[in-house]
């Protein structure tokens, strides 16, 4: 416990040091976080084929034609990672963050094959993206709470920009997290503006759902997207909504159109919405205040 406190207390006293010690704990969590975004959906997706298995059952319809769901590990602690096309299983010298795809020239030692760049762009993101909240909130306990809620988003938007889906796994803790946190005094809302912002955040995305099925008959946005929204809500409070909301669908429409436009993909293909609405929430966190006051700045100038 004693060599534990000198080192926060060496980290607090040296902002430098923090920011550095936050970059390389980031690299360690983004390898972590490949291994969320890799069997979190496969875990989910078996589930629901068990599911729906045990349904069939109870009906008296057999589910032996029913598939078991997408191969390949689901446990987030184990077993071991390894190659998705030969098996072997990643040496730990070749487990590095970043360092060992570079070396191995982003091939599996063993059968050759490519490695996704996926992995060491979200070992870096998760280490650049720490280095961000570091360097804005400095050492202590705000600056942990941001960190919790920056990994996370970082996994949820990755899932969803692979799979369209926003697990609750990870949605729910992130709503949770930010609620405890203003209660604690730790986070970046008074409890009372963090309920506000979880309901109005869930709200808005609730009514703006059910008004374009009514308009088009159609789907806009999942109920993940209303659970992420709640989420930020909870660590922004309700005032950090307009901002979050604001670049999320800006930026999410620029996408859209280019997409359209360079990738002649059609308007009828959905695009997710959950990487939006995380960055859009990010930035809340860490720059709201200061894009609101300098675009009331702007608004208000005679």
């Amino acid at each position: 416990m004693e060599s534990t406190g000198a080192i926060w207390l060496a980290l607090t006293q040296h902002p430098w040091l923090f920011a550095v010690a936050v970059t390389a704990i980031g690299l360690v969590i983004g390898s972590f976080l490949n291994v969320v975004i890799a069997r979190l959906p496969r875990r989910m997706e078996r589930q629901w084929a068990q599911e729906c298995r045990e349904w069939l059952d109870s009906q008296g319809v057999s589910s032996a034609d029913l598939p078991a769901g997408p191969d390949g590990p689901t446990g987030l602690t184990g077993p071991r990672s390894a190659c998705p096309d030969c098996g072997a299983p990643i040496r730990a010298r070749d487990n590095i963050p970043v360092v060992s795809w570079l070396l191995l020239r982003g091939r599996c030692r063993d059968c050759g094959r490519a490695i996704s760049m996926r992995y060491p762009l979200v070992e870096a993101a998760a280490a650049l993206l720490g280095l961000l909240v570091a360097l804005q909130f400095g050492p202590g306990w705000p600056a942990v709470c941001a960190l919790a809620f920056t990994w996370l988003l970082l996994a949820a938007a990755v899932i969803d920009l692979r799979t369209m889906l926003l697990p609750d796994d990870l949605t729910l803790p992130l709503l949770w997290l930010g609620l405890l946190a203003a209660v604690a005094g730790l986070g970046f809302a008074s409890p009372t503006d963090a309920i506000l912002g979880a309901a109005a955040g869930y709200g808005v995305l609730w009514a703006v759902y059910h008004a374009f099925r009514l308009l088009t008959g159609k789907e806009g946005m999942g109920y993940g997207d209303f659970k992420l929204l709640a989420a930020l809500g909870a660590w922004t409070g309700w005032q950090g909504l307009p901002v979050t909301i604001l670049l999320s669908s800006a930026v999410g429409a620029l996408v859209g159109i280019a997409v359209m436009l360079f990738l002649r993909q059609e308007r009828s293909v959905p695009i997710p919405f959950g990487p939006f609405l995380a960055a859009g929430g990010w930035i809340a966190l860490l720059w709201g205040d200061a894009l609101t006051a300098a675009y009331l700045d702007w608004a208000l100038r005679p």
